[in-house]
């Protein structure tokens, strides 16, 4: 029976639609710019690309996290209907809100005891977050039981590998990512740093990188490397980008080629106004499955 509600949060950075179409419930995060608090609804609230412009003009960003209460109303109204869920959060590497979902879960579990709400971290963001969702509910379309669909994803989720690179250090430098030292003498030299996140879900320097011609070709390098059956590479790929869409486009350009046999072409969306709060604009990300991420 797989009458039962798919859930994560809008930092899944997916579309409206493609939220729709696949039957995946969202809640949303929060930020403030400038002081103004706003709701991360996939831009509908603000264009996202307003909000990358507002950020380029020396906006200042905040972000908070979904707490108890906001949980506990929005788990209910499906707990109430007699539906269970599953519901995946924000990698716990870069947020406390797996504890405020868990605590809800708590909370809801003495009312209603005879149905299921999984919590489940999902050790991912943005639209890997986005692509380990849209696997989820392809799976729950096949017929698979809640409590068979939990065990896969314990099972497989760090399979689902996140590549970013960013070509403007500037707000990596005012969150504390990189030094200010670092990051004037990056930007001096052209620096890409090329992160990716690690098997507890944080986001990782790995390398730095002279000129956005090579690190795109390195974060390529990198799904072939990773990738499952590398060349022969079956399944989907995602990018999210923030206010680049052409370095995203070149990066798409440069798989579609390298790997034939893609499923469909590659899906490319925003980052979102929670996580791009803190990379700003200038960052690509790349999602793929591949071999179990152990670092």
């Amino acid at each position: 029976m797989n009458d039962y509600i798919l859930s994560c949060s809008s930092t899944a950075d997916l579309t409206q639609e493609h939220f729709k179409q696949c039957n995946i419930s969202y809640i949303c995060f929060h930020y403030s710019l400038d002081g103004t608090n706003y709701m991360d609804d996939l831009g509908k609230t603000m264009p996202i690309s307003k909000f990358y412009e507002a950020m380029q003009q020396g906006a200042e960003t905040k972000t908070s996290q979904i707490n108890v209460k906001e949980y506990v109303d929005y788990f209910e109204k499906f707990l109430k209907e007699g539906k269970d869920v599953l519901h995946l959060c924000l990698s716990s590497g870069i947020s406390g809100t797996l504890n405020s979902a868990n605590i809800a879960r708590d909370t809801l579990s003495e009312k209603y005891p005879e149905r299921t709400l999984y919590i489940v971290d999902s050790l991912a963001a943005s639209s890997g977050y986005g692509l380990l969702m849209d696997r989820l509910a392809e799976l729950q379309d096949s017929g698979i039981s809640i409590d068979e669909l939990y065990d896969w994803t314990i099972a497989h989720r760090l399979e689902l590998h996140h590549w970013f690179f960013s070509t403007d250090l500037t707000f990596f430098i005012k969150g504390g990512r990189v030094s200010k030292t670092a990051g004037f003498f990056g930007g001096m030299l052209n620096i890409c740093p090329l992160l990716n996140v690690d098997s507890l879900g944080r986001l990782i320097p790995r390398e730095k990188i002279r000129t956005k011609k090579k690190v795109v070709k390195t974060i390529v390098d990198k799904m072939e490397a990773h990738a499952k059956d590398g060349l022969n590479y079956s399944g989907k790929c995602y990018i999210s980008q923030s206010a680049c869409y052409e370095d995203a486009r070149a990066v798409a350009d440069m798989i579609e080629e390298r790997f034939p046999k893609l499923n469909g072409k590659v899906e490319i969306n925003h980052i979102g106004t929670t996580i791009g709060s803190h990379t700003g604009p200038g960052t690509v990300a790349l999602f793929f499955w591949g071999d179990e991420r152990t670092e």
